[in-house]
Formats: structure tokens, C-alpha cells, sequence
């Protein structure tokens, strides 16, 4: 599992650390905090160093007692592994700490979050802390955290207080197919039911119902008129960085063929460029990074087409598909 934030603390610190926990929940992140990922019987400091490979980004928290235990397991040559790693690094000031202590320089040269009030006022500080973890800029109101946590929420309001924008976009169709929710999703940045959605209006282009596979030919003529307003949405609402052209753009700038066929070599390529495959190994859709901190090119992801290899064959095919339709 891939979490988005690594929540660095004082255990004396704790209580503020849950609130923050939950209301980084409430945004749409998926925090790892230390009692909800380290069962009974591990090792602290074994489970924290695993937990390297799993992070997006850490966030050191320094309350008014400094980090205590976490002097005791070298905080400084963790932090130094996730440098390496280009793992960012934001240190977060809890309320009555001025500025980093003296014994943790190292952390001055990262830019900081400071909490100046109460945890559940300080909206402001929650706003550039989920700026430095995602990379993207909210704008939320005073309501956000006295809503039920996001899991209780339907899939448009994954970010409780973030509203999507009144605006108007072609949403045209040759198979009558309504892509509103599809672009309220991509508004709203709640890219995993986004992924779903696609595949459901997909298929429902292609006469089919929710839970069948796509045969080869039905992308490879797939509706033009369709195809570009799932296309033109995704590259809108993340200004560039998914969408079917995307990755069309990255699979044939790898050597892949716009065939509707599988060349092995070409999709290892395509694979690491994307994200998908990691360390020579594919990740599974439990493993799929769904927001803009992932590389180029990683959503859409959940098209299946029924064929061996049907990834492969599912972007080489859409790609002659986006070629053909001039996307």
C-alpha cells in the first residue's frame, strides 16, 4: 500500500497527531501514523525503515517537548534516506513552537508548516501542509473537519469543503453517454473514482454492462467523439500530467508501436516510465499512486481488455485508436 504522508512524532505528542491524522483523512490523503501500521510484537525501528518504501512524502512534527523518541532512532539518518530517495521533507511546528530547535538544524532547510493556533482552526496551516504533500493547492472551509470522516462521503465530495467549479466543458457523445460525474470527479481531483468512472462509461460506450472486459476491437474502434471527451477531461483537470494521450505520447516515445500488439521490451519501458512497474516488478491496482505526486502518465489505469497481455494491448491499442481520431 502506498501512503501519501508519513507522520513523524513525539509520542507525547500523540493526541494533536490523531486529529491531524483524521483530518488529513478527511482531504482525500492516506496518512501512516505509527499505531495503525505497527502491530503488536514488530519492531518499531524495523517497521519504520519498511515503511520507507511505501511513503510519498514525511512530515516532522515538533511540539513544545521536541521529537524525544525519535533522537533514540536517528531521525537525521532517515530523513538523509528519504533525500536520497527524493522523498520530501516538511517540518511541522505544532502550536507554541516558534521555530526549530537548535538540535535539529538539519531540518531548517526545509521549508515549514507551523500550526499558529488550535489544531482544528488552523485552517490555513492545513491548507499548505496538504500543498507540500500533494503538490496542489486547496481551497477549503471552516466546516471541513466537522464533517464525517471521507469514507462515510459519496465519491464526488472526496474533499469535504471543495466543491466542483461551476464551469463548462464539451462533453459530447455519439453513444449518449453522460460524462458529467466523470467530470465532476476530475474537478473535485478524486482521481481514483475518476479511474472507475472511465471504465464505466467506457464500456457502457461499447454496448456492454459494468464488470465486462473490453475485446481488442472494441478500443481499436472505439467512438472518436467519446473517446475525446474522456480524454480532453483528464488532461484538463490535471493540467497535462494523465490522460489516454498521455500516455500514448510516453508508450511511443519508448519505441512502442501503435498497433494494438504486445512488444514486450517497449512495455517494460512504458512501465517504468509510467510507475507501473517498479523495481522490475508490475504493481497491482492496490499499489496505484492516485494523484499528481505519480509520474507522468499513471491514470487512467482500470480499462481491461479480455486478452493475454491486455494492459500492453489495451495502450497500444487506444493509441492507434487516439491516432486515428486525430487526438
Amino acid at each position: 500500500m502506498i501512503f501519501h504522508v508519513f507522520l513523524a512524532h513525539n509520542s507525547q505528542d500523540k493526541p494533536k497527531i490523531r486529529i491531524i491524522y483524521k483530518n488529513l483523512q478527511k482531504l482525500g490523503l492516506n496518512p501512516w501514523l505509527d499505531e495503525k501500521q505497527i502491530r503488536p510484537g514488530q519492531l518499531y525501528q524495523d517497521v519504520i525503515q519498511q515503511a520507507i518504501q511505501q511513503i510519498q512524502c514525511v512530515a516532522v512534527f515538533i511540539g513544545t517537548t521536541g521529537l524525544g523518541r525519535w533522537q533514540a532512532l536517528e531521525l537525521h539518518g532517515f530523513i538523509s534516506q528519504c533525500v536520497e530517495r527524493d522523498i520530501p521533507v516538511i517540518p511541522v511546528l505544532l502550536p507554541g513552537v516558534k521555530c526549530i530547535p537548535d538540535n535539529l538544524i538539519f531540518l531548517r532547510q526545509f521549508h515549514q508548516v507551523c500550526f499558529e493556533c488550535e489544531i482544528e482552526e488552523d485552517f490555513e496551516a492545513f491548507k499548505t501542509l496538504y500543498w507540500g504533500i500533494t503538490g496542489e493547492e486547496l481551497e477549503i472551509d471552516n466546516t471541513i473537519f466537522s464533517q464525517p470522516n471521507k469514507n462515510t462521503l459519496d465519491p464526488l465530495n472526496s474533499h469535504p469543503g471543495i466543491q466542483p467549479p461551476t464551469q463548462t466543458d464539451d462533453l459530447l457523445s455519439e453513444k449518449g453517454i453522460d460524462y458529467t460525474r466523470l467530470r465532476d470527479l476530475l474537478a473535485v481531483k478524486n482521481w481514483k473514482e475518476a479511474d472507475k468512472e472511465t471504465y464505466r462509461v467506457m464500456i457502457q460506450a461499447v454496448g456492454k454492462k459494468d464488470g465486462d472486459w473490453f475485446d481488442p476491437d472494441e478500443l481499436l474502434n472505439f467512438p472518436c467523439t467519446d473517446l475525446r471527451t474522456i480524454d480532453r477531461l483528464w488532461v484538463k483537470y490535471s493540467n497535462g500530467h494523465f490522460g489516454f494521450s498521455v500516455q500514448k505520447e510516453i508508450y511511443l516515445s519508448v519505441g512502442g508501436k501503435a498497433d494494438g500488439k504486445y512488444y514486450k521490451e517497449a512495455w517494460d519501458k512504458f512501465g517504468d516510465r509510467i510507475g507501473w512497474r517498479v523495481n522490475s516488478s508490475w504493481i497491482s491496482y492496490s499499489n496505484v499512486t492516485f494523484d499528481t505526486s505519480s509520474p507522468r502518465g499513471h491514470l487512467p489505469r482500470s480499462v481491461r481488455v479480455k486478452v493475454a497481455g491486455w494492459r500492453a494491448i489495451r495502450v497500444s491499442s487506444l493509441a492507434l485508436r487516439l491516432i486515428k481520431c486525430n487526438i
